[in-house]
């Protein structure tokens, strides 16, 4: 005789980018912590990073073939309408097999497909929508949903049905937290008696960004600002050499709670994820949108918080003319950091995975 399977079983779409992926984790390590018997199953592609990252995290994960829609003329755009039905196809194969009671969709190309299957098949449908401007996955979504969790205030005037929508906050994962200052600084090589700035321009990089501070570099060494500098892997060879007592360069820093929390200012680009973190955490922060992003989301991110007067904002075609003078005002004016980390920390809501973990799980109660 097979054994019963749980009721609780949630299917999780979302990927292509960490900004995508780490939102749905962060809410299915929750449910598991809450029901340890749930079956969580991910669906994404195999050619991104959650292809590498889901296995290792211990959750199941199907792929489709979906690939997003190129801004540029190529081969692939053609293949896209193929693309999209096969993987229609497969989504309804995987959810009919796995029978999900609750689907999360978490944005990114591959969430419409996965959780249109879902919905076919009758699952209570949740979507997270991490950034100011929804993404179109989303928004086309939003008529299968019964909720709609958002970032950002701003992004409910793009949605139809009001009463689905939810200002929770982008879930960040509970692994989340800073230690100690000196003890942070130490573990980079640094005194805590300068002023430190952290740039984190992604895990490939940001080539304005990193030119930008590179040209600073000799500036800042002379306001005795110390500098971690994540270049990204495409940008290390290029500038390690610049390595020195004062500047430490990595590729990809490992732990983010250390880089955190041994800094006083924080340079990085706009995405949802590392604006969930500095939030939570009230790190200070100077933003600069990329703007090789889908619909400028980036931009439309920082400009809200900037409102808010809880980030800089710095357009990435001024960076070069404005980022040293704007890093160093800030960085030495113990007045504005003040007034940035309470600012920020009044904005976050990092009960976000929580909250949205028990919507999930009580819809499977009411089944």
């Amino acid at each position: 005789m097979r054994p019963q399977r749980t009721p609780y079983r949630f299917l999780f779409a979302g990927g292509g980018t960490g900004g995508h992926l780490f939102p749905a984790v962060a809410v299915a390590e929750k449910i598991k912590m809450m029901i340890p018997e749930a079956e969580i199953l991910f669906i994404g592609t195999k050619s991104k990073i959650e292809a590498k990252i889901i296995p290792q995290l211990g959750f199941k994960f199907k792929s489709i073939w979906i690939k997003g829609f190129s801004r540029e003329i190529n081969f692939e755009n053609l293949l896209f309408p193929l693309k999209l039905l096969v993987s229609i196809i497969q989504s309804i194969l995987i959810n009919i097999k796995f029978k999900p009671k609750v689907a999360i969709g978490s944005g990114g190309y591959v969430s419409g497909p996965a959780i249109f299957g879902s919905s076919i098949i009758g699952a209570k449908i949740i979507l997270l929508e991490q950034n100011s401007y929804p993404g179109i996955t989303t928004r086309l979504l939003e008529k299968f949903a019964q909720e709609v969790h958002l970032s950002f205030e701003d992004s409910k005037k793009y949605f139809h049905n009001i009463g689905k929508l939810f200002l929770t906050g982008n879930p960040i994962r509970s692994s989340l937290a800073q230690t100690k200052k000196d003890e942070a600084l130490k573990e980079f090589g640094f005194l805590p008696l300068n002023k430190t700035l952290l740039v984190i321009g992604g895990s490939l990089g940001a080539r304005s960004m990193n030119e930008a501070v590179a040209e600073s570099i000799k500036r800042f060494k002379e306001k005795g600002i110390q500098i971690i500098w994540q270049t990204g892997n495409d940008y290390f060879d290029k500038y390690k050499n610049l390595a020195s007592d004062f500047v430490k360069i990595l590729p990809f820093i490992n732990n983010m709670n250390l880089a955190y929390s041994a800094c006083d200012l924080l340079l990085a680009r706009a995405g949802a994820t590392t604006i969930a973190e500095l939030l939570a955490l009230g790190i200070p922060s100077i933003l600069v949108p990329s703007p090789n992003v889908a619909e400028n989301h980036q931009y439309f991110n920082a400009k809200s918080l900037a409102e808010n007067n809880a980030v800089i904002l710095l357009e990435d075609n001024n960076m070069k003319k404005e980022l040293a003078d704007k890093i160093i005002f800030t960085i030495i004016n113990e007045g504005k950091l003040k007034q940035l980390r309470q600012n920020a920390l009044a904005l976050a809501k990092p009960n976000a995975a929580e909250i949205i973990a028990k919507n999930a799980i009580k819809y499977v109660h009411a089944i």
